[in-house]
């Protein structure tokens, strides 16, 4: 990259958490367990799934969470602006502070760090308990009830796995699921933070960011949306200059990766 990165002010965006943002979150955080218990309660009193659907429902719960922590980051990160309406202050703020200031999520205690991924999680909980009726869930139901749980669930996680992800050190059992690829490991997290700026969206597993990168799907997405607004994807977060530098250089998925150094 040619053009430098605009760099702007961490202490001024993060003054923008405010007593408004934290009682969102903790309200986030209540609403969805209420709602997460509740679709468990509701799954219980159904029939029994074998284990083999059980499996499976969970897996596209946990890849459903992927996904979404990949969609919402890139959303977030390529468009709008913190005086964007209702997620400017609540959503971009955060993410454009991440951009400035990497290692600020490692001093957030947990409403601060997870608040919003609680937030989320509300909407697949109460889908859940809407479709899930005991009395004439079907076979489908349950299943659809379990995904919507895993998806809930692990949506939570989410911005601690990320935190971990720019730790320094984290508790061992955290290491080992970074080793073995289970959640998502610094190295591979690290690629996001370095230009084009526009790799690894998914932050949660990490586990596919490669298949959609292999399918240009968040690039194919940002061409869309230019030829249709003429917006310029990260114009906000990098700055036009170097934002309009990305958005006309093809970024190729098969280009060899550099290597970085992993930790111990």
């Amino acid at each position: 990259m040619s053009v430098e990165r605009e760099e702007r002010d961490a202490a001024a965006l993060e003054a923008g958490y405010d007593r408004t943002h934290r009682a969102y979150e903790l309200g986030g955080i209540i609403g969805a367990v209420v709602m997460a218990s509740w679709l468990l309660v509701r799954i219980l009193q159904c029939g029994p799934l074998s284990v083999w659907w059980m499996t499976l429902a969970a897996l596209i719960g946990v890849l459903a969470a992927d996904f979404t922590s990949g969609f919402v980051h890139w959303m977030f990160d390529t468009w709008g602006s913190v005086d964007t309406p209702i997620v400017g202050r609540i959503a971009i703020r955060t993410f454009r502070h991440h951009h400035v200031d990497q290692k600020a999520i490692t001093r957030h205690d947990f409403v601060e760090t997870n608040g919003h991924n609680f937030a989320l999680s509300l909407l697949p909980g109460t889908v859940g308990v809407l479709w899930v009726r005991p009395e004439t869930a079907t076979v489908f139901d349950v299943f659809l009830g379990i995904a919507l749980l895993g998806l809930a669930i692990v949506n939570t996680w989410t911005s601690q796995i990320h935190k971990w992800a720019h730790q320094d050190e984290v508790p061992r059992i955290v290491l080992l699921l970074q080793r073995a690829r289970i959640i998502l490991h610094p190295e591979h997290h690290s690629l996001h933070h370095k230009a084009p700026y526009r790799r690894n969206y998914c932050i949660t597993l990490g586990w596919l960011n490669a298949p959609l990168r292999a399918i240009r799907f968040f690039e194919t997405l940002e061409r869309v949306i230019t030829a249709v607004t003429g917006a310029i994807p990260r114009e906000d977060d990098l700055g036009p200059a170097l934002a309009a530098e990305v958005a006309a250089e093809p970024d190729d998925p098969h280009k060899p990766k550099q290597s970085q150094p992993i930790r111990a």
